[in-house]
């Protein structure tokens, strides 16, 4: 696969940069603010490297990771009763999940096909 030609990946990396810079709209605490810098700036740092190479099948798994991480964000890091912050971390989390998880199925499809057709 060339280069961009994931479109979708743009999603994770708008989500990414919305999560890293919530906390200066949305209502927030010290932990939820840090978390939400972190994880934004992971998820924008790697849907950039899946938009380079959309051929990496650990880059698409990582994406899916980096969902579940801002879903379960709010419970384990301990903001889940910050409503907004919280919300956030869950919309950005399914946003990113799902991207990442389709990615992946995609990416699994393009390399059986490809492998098929070089036997």
């Amino acid at each position: 696969m060339n280069r961009w030609t994931h479109p979708q990946d743009a999603l994770p990396l708008v989500a990414g940069i919305y999560a890293a810079l919530s906390p200066i709209w949305t209502t927030t605490t010290t932990r939820a603010t840090t978390t939400m810098i972190v994880l934004g700036a992971i998820a924008a740092l790697a849907a950039v490297a899946e938009l380079v190479r959309p051929d990496l099948i650990p880059l698409e798994g990582l994406t899916a990771l980096i969902g579940v991480a801002f879903i379960v964000a709010p419970w384990v890091m301990g903001f889940s009763g910050t409503r907004p912050m919280a919300w956030t971390a869950w919309i950005v989390g399914a946003v990113t999940f799902l991207v990442g998880a389709a990615d992946l199925q995609v990416t699994r499809m393009h390399h059986r096909d490809s492998t098929a057709t070089s036997h």
